[in-house]
C-alpha cells in the first residue's frame, strides 16, 4: 500500500538535505520532552448532573467516549482551537452589512 503525503510532509522530503542527524542522547532528551508533554494525568472534576448527561450524549453521538470528548474540549480551548458559533455567526453577519 502506497502512503500519500499532506503538503507538510511533502516539504519535509523536498528539503530533507537541509536536515542531520542528532545524537543518541539528544535524540533521548528530545523523546523525553514530548513523553513529558504527553503525559497522562488523572483529575477530579465536579460538573452539574444535567451538563454530565448532555456531554454524554454529545459524545455517545459523535461515538467517542464522554472522557475522550472532555479531554478534547480542554485541549482545543487551552491551544486556543476552541470556536464559538455564535462569535463566528455575529462576525460574518457584520461582515454581510459592511
Amino acid at each position: 500500500m502506497k502512503t500519500k503525503l499532506d503538503n507538510y510532509e511533502k516539504e519535509i522530503e523536498k528539503n530533507i538535505s537541509q536536515f542531520s542527524l542528532v545524537s543518541t542522547q539528544k535524540k533521548e532528551l528530545i523523546e523525553g520532552i514530548i513523553d513529558k508533554a504527553n503525559a497522562k494525568k488523572s483529575i477530579s472534576l465536579r460538573l452539574k448532573a444535567n451538563d454530565l448527561e448532555l456531554l454524554k450524549h454529545r459524545a455517545d453521538s459523535e461515538g467517542l467516549p464522554y472522557q475522550t470528548l472532555l479531554s478534547s474540549i480542554v485541549h482545543k480551548f487551552v491551544s486556543d482551537q476552541l470556536v464559538d458559533k455564535r462569535s463566528i455567526i455575529k462576525s460574518l453577519e457584520i461582515l454581510k452589512g459592511s
